[in-house]
């Protein structure tokens, strides 16, 4: 069944709206299907010793995680690194540490990125594109993450306001600075290195628009594409934005399909994972299409589990089979509920899943293959395993 609106106090605000847990692996399961490291220093009174210090530190939730950070920091200490060999390492894993508690605090909303240049002064076209999509944004439940800078990330965070608003600052010698918006806020996180704050970037986002900007908005998008091309990193929407009658995406997309199309660099399922909006209200109703009925998922072994808000009819399965069977190795797509695997998310068992095998590779193909979950019928209300026929 579609989450209902509710009334909940989530950090220093409240929101009336759908609420989902992000407790998603930004991978999408690859993190969750990685062998298990080991957690042994070599000396079994020293493993009992580490053993003992987590478990009366009451590190309950993840203690054998905390064991095997513990002995990899041993293992460190012993390997004779470079002290800025330690120092990144440090440094690293508190930044890491410090924005995943911030963002802690906010896990059941759904947040959109915006990537745009810090050099766009407040009365260009494009700062307005950019403040009115936060506006609407926020109005549709999201929360804002930008670079905490000025330009279009303030315009971004201005129009979604303070109290609904990340900013990810990165320390640079010129330029950089907390934009007024965000300036102060405790939802402001600054970082020392780009690879943590892309990181963050990526990990905590449902959504990303990307605003005329210089080689760091390209950097970033780019960065995300590959992530997903690969399969490395959760497929989300993707939306280009631009003044009216604007031709800076107009152009850089007639590079791709001219150069890198046309010489085999890319395939054209990859021109899936991004979206040239004509405005705002299009980039809007484009996001809000992903989310129509797909929730999340992860990969379990081979299987990749699709979570959703309903389950989906025999005839929609079987136009799924029919329009994407291609890209399974065996078998068919299947209406199930939450896998053993999925002890972890309670908070979204209930959902209905749609189970299926596929290659990995052409994720180009699984993002228009999500676009087809979206507009297939479904069973409103009903439980997935009482779907009839489901996967025949």
């Amino acid at each position: 069944m579609r989450p209902g609106p509710t009334d909940r106090t989530v950090g220093p605000t409240t929101f009336t709206g759908p609420f989902i847990l992000n407790r998603t692996d930004f991978t999408g399961g690859g993190i969750d299907s990685l062998p298990i490291e080991t957690r042994s220093i070599g000396n079994v009174a020293f493993d009992q010793r580490i053993r003992d210090l987590v478990m009366d530190y009451g590190c309950e939730g993840a203690c054998q995680l905390v064991q095997e950070m513990i002995v990899t920091a041993l293992k460190i200490g012993r390997d004779d690194l470079s002290v800025a060999d330690l120092k990144l390492f440090n440094r690293a894993l508190k930044e890491l540490r410090y924005a995943a508690r911030v963002f802690g605090r906010y896990t059941e909303r759904r947040k959109v990125a915006v990537f745009g240049s810090a050099r766009t002064p407040p009365s260009a076209p494009e700062s307005a594109v950019a403040r009115e999509f936060g506006r609407r944004m926020c109005e549709e439940g999201y929360m804002m993450i930008t670079g905490g800078g000025d330009g279009i990330m303030g315009a971004a965070q201005e129009g979604a306001g303070r109290e609904e608003s990340f900013g990810l600052n990165i320390r640079l010698p010129f330029e950089q600075r907390a934009n007024e918006v965000i300036h102060g806020d405790p939802k402001l996180i600054n970082f020392n290195y780009f690879f943590t704050r892309k990181l963050n970037f990526v990990k905590e986002t449902h959504a990303i628009a990307l605003l005329p900007g210089g080689f760091g908005t390209l950097d970033e998008g780019f960065e995300v594409l590959t992530l997903m091309q690969t399969g490395k990193g959760r497929i989300f929407p993707i939306v280009l934005l631009d003044k009216p009658d604007g031709t800076y995406w107009v152009t850089i997309l007639e590079f791709l399909k001219d150069h890198l199309l046309k010489q085999g660099l890319v395939s054209p399922e990859d021109f899936n994972f991004f979206y040239l909006a004509r405005d705002v209200e299009d980039a809007v109703a484009h996001i809000g299409h992903f989310y129509k009925n797909f929730v999340s998922y992860r990969w379990v072994r081979r299987q990749l589990v699709v979570r959703l808000q309903e389950a989906l009819t025999p005839e929609g399965i079987a136009d799924l089979d029919r329009r994407f069977g291609h890209l399974l190795i065996s078998g068919g797509f299947e209406i199930t509920c939450a896998l053993p695997e999925e002890v972890n998310q309670p908070e979204i068992a209930h959902l209905p899943r749609l189970l299926f095998t596929p290659h990995r590779r052409h994720f180009g193909e699984l993002r228009a293959l999500i676009d087809a979950i979206n507009d297939a019928p479904t069973v409103p209300g009903e439980p997935a395993e009482a779907v009839p026929g489901a996967g025949v």
